[in-house]
Parts: structure tokens; C-alpha cells; sequence
């Protein structure tokens, strides 16, 4: 969820910054990150909104990234007319984003649709939208530019239209980062 070229430019200016402190890099989704974190693996993680609370993590938000539910060109949601109701969205798969951990076990976040494929990575979830196997709220950063060559279509959903998911640094509570790591949770959450 977190825009990859704002990642890049802080991982660029770490590496300049610290050259001779190791950095491992994780990408995980929804709950993915906080068990990262809970286990110890790492120290500082960026994180969306997991409905997990009360963990040893201590958030920080540094900002949103807005949402939009699309599908594909000739994908019977993208003709039909706007707002499209509930009992049309409900009828067709959806494409979820699932979490591989069990801190959100059983919970589904802005699942609308009756039948649904689970996937584990935004990038699976993308190639589906565009091959028409589904629609699905992605981050628009990621699929702008299929939005403005048509790629993709916005739906006009009348239940759950886009809508903002917050990001947040998170640390363990009896575990902050150190030098390296706060410099590069400052980096993360931007101007």
C-alpha cells in the first residue's frame, strides 16, 4: 500500500546516510508487518490499518493512501449504471487482499461481494483486474496510470466508494528503534 517510489527515495538517502548499517527489507501486507514486529524480526515497520489493537506496537500516522474500487473495461460492473446498488456489486467476485497471519484471522475489511478470491500480494491482485477476472479497491497510485489509459475503470459503488486507508509507522512499545532506524522512520514519514 505504501507508495513504492517514496520508499525508494528514503531507502536511497539510508544508504547514503549509514553505508556500512546492514538493512533488511520486508514487504508484507495487513498483518504481515505487525507480526514482523511483534516477533522481533524488525524494528520499524510501515503499516496500514489492520483492526488490531492493544498489540506492544506503538503508530505513528504519517499519512493515507486513498483507495478506489476498479475493474476492468468489459467487466459488467464497469457498464453498469452508477451508483451501482449493493445487490449488483454483492453478485460478482470480488478480489481481496488476504492476510497470510493470523493477527486478523476471520476479519474482512470492505468485502462487499458474495464470492471472492483471496490473494496475498497487490501485484496478483492487479494482473486479475486487468485480465477481467473481478473488480477490487486498489491504491490509486498503483493503478493511475492504468485508470488514465483505460485500462481500468473507477466504479461508482453506492456502498463503500473509494475511501482513505490510513499508514502508520509502528515500533514495539519496549523496543524503539536506534539511531539508524528513527532516522529512517523520519525518512519514511516524509516532509
Amino acid at each position: 500500500m505504501f507508495p513504492t517510489e517514496r520508499l525508494v527515495c528514503a531507502l536511497n538517502d539510508f544508504a547514503a546516510e549509514y553505508p556500512t548499517v546492514g538493512l533488511r527489507l520486508r514487504i508484507e501486507g495487513l498483518g504481515g508487518v505487525a507480526q514482523l514486529m511483534l516477533d522481533g524480526t524488525c524494528q520499524v515497520g510501515v503499516s496500514g490499518w489492520t483492526g488490531v489493537r492493544d498489540d506492544g506496537l506503538v503508530r505513528q500516522r504519517i499519512g493515507a493512501v486513498r483507495l478506489i474500487p476498479v475493474a476492468a473495461p468489459g467487466h459488467p460492473l464497469a457498464h453498469a449504471a452508477a451508483p451501482i446498488p449493493s445487490t449488483v456489486v454483492r453478485e460478482q467476485v470480488q478480489l481481496v487482499l488476504s492476510d497470510r497471519t493470523a493477527l486478523t484471522e476471520g476479519q474482512d475489511f470492505g468485502v462487499l461481494a458474495l464470492r471472492t478470491w483471496r490473494l496475498g500480494d497487490l501485484g496478483a491482485k492487479h494482473a486479475l483486474l486487468l485480465a477481467g477476472l473481478g473488480w477490487g479497491n486498489m491504491p490509486e497510485h498503483i493503478v493511475r496510470a492504468d485508470l488514465d489509459a483505460g485500462r481500468l475503470v473507477a466504479l461508482a459503488l453506492a456502498e463503500a466508494p473509494e475511501h482513505q486507508y490510513p499508514i502508520s509507522l509502528v515500533h514495539r512499545a519496549d523496543a524503539p528503534p536506534g539511531p539508524a532506524g528513527a532516522w529512517l522512520a523520519e525518512r519514511l514519514a516524509g516532509p
